[in-house]
């Protein structure tokens, strides 16, 4: 078993697809509103929302505990409607030596597709992959969802 390694998952969206990516590049403080039981809270700690090398402060629960993650914004590209984080201080940074996340939209007529990639190397081989953290990530994708279909 590597201490590298890479999942990705993905979720089809009856949501629009644009209005996904925008939360996720600039308005990420609106999800604990729509996901409170899973996102508590998000701070901007550096830069502005939306922008590369802002740095974001998620409060979260995960597998019953309250955690928190500091991640900067590594890239935005509107084009592929993909926001890139970067994991640099928090509960996270005790399990992996590094932690990339990039949340993808694909947009194909009225379907959407929310695509979560997860990079990451851990701090040994007792490790576990985060499986259960990309369970997380598709139901706080399905709790935004679910709040812009009764909107």
């Amino acid at each position: 078993m590597g201490l590298t390694g890479k999942l990705v998952r993905q979720t089809e969206i009856k949501s629009d697809g644009d209005v996904f990516h925008e939360i996720f590049k600039s308005k990420p403080h609106h999800i604990s509103k729509m996901s409170p039981d899973k996102i508590q809270g998000v701070d901007l700690h550096e830069g502005d929302w939306g922008t590369v090398g802002s740095v974001i402060l998620w409060n979260y629960t995960h597998d019953g505990k309250e955690k928190i993650v500091k991640e900067r914004i590594e890239a935005i590209d509107e084009e592929n409607k993909s926001v890139t984080f970067k994991v640099i201080e928090g509960d996270l940074t005790e399990l992996y030596k590094t932690f990339i996340a990039t949340v993808h939209v694909d947009t194909k007529g009225q379907t959407n597709i929310v695509t979560w990639t997860f990079e990451y190397e851990k701090v040994n081989e007792d490790v576990e992959d985060p499986n259960t953290l990309m369970d997380f990530a598709i139901n706080v994708t399905k709790d935004i969802e679910t709040h812009h279909l009764q909107a």
